[in-house]
């Protein structure tokens, strides 16, 4: 899958980029209709601990999913990112099952 990775006011290092990867490419178990993906990295400018704020959209036919995940570390947000999107994608695959 073709992932694509934009980060605001910062590099992003390769083992991160990876660790992207990784995980979108596993979507692919769950639904194989993803055409690509958006990543989105964010660093608030807060005190708040938790202020890296990741976006995953995802594109599908017919369809585009968005989950927006506010962590600690990006490694944790797009993790927990990914579960949310391997659920909706689950959903969505048992909804195009019913109808054929």
């Amino acid at each position: 899958m073709e992932v694509n990775t934009q980060s605001v006011n910062f590099n992003v290092e390769k083992e991160l980029l990876n660790f992207i990867q990784k995980k979108m490419d596993k979507l692919d178990n769950f639904y194989d209709r993803v055409i690509y993906s958006d990543v989105f990295l964010k660093v608030q400018n807060t005190s708040d601990k938790e202020n890296k704020i990741v976006e995953l959209r995802v594109h599908v036919p017919g369809d585009e999913f968005l989950v927006k995940k506010k962590c600690k570390t990006f490694e944790e947000a797009v993790d927990s990112a990914a579960d949310s999107l391997e659920r909706i994608l689950k959903k969505r695959k048992q909804k195009l099952r019913a109808y054929i």
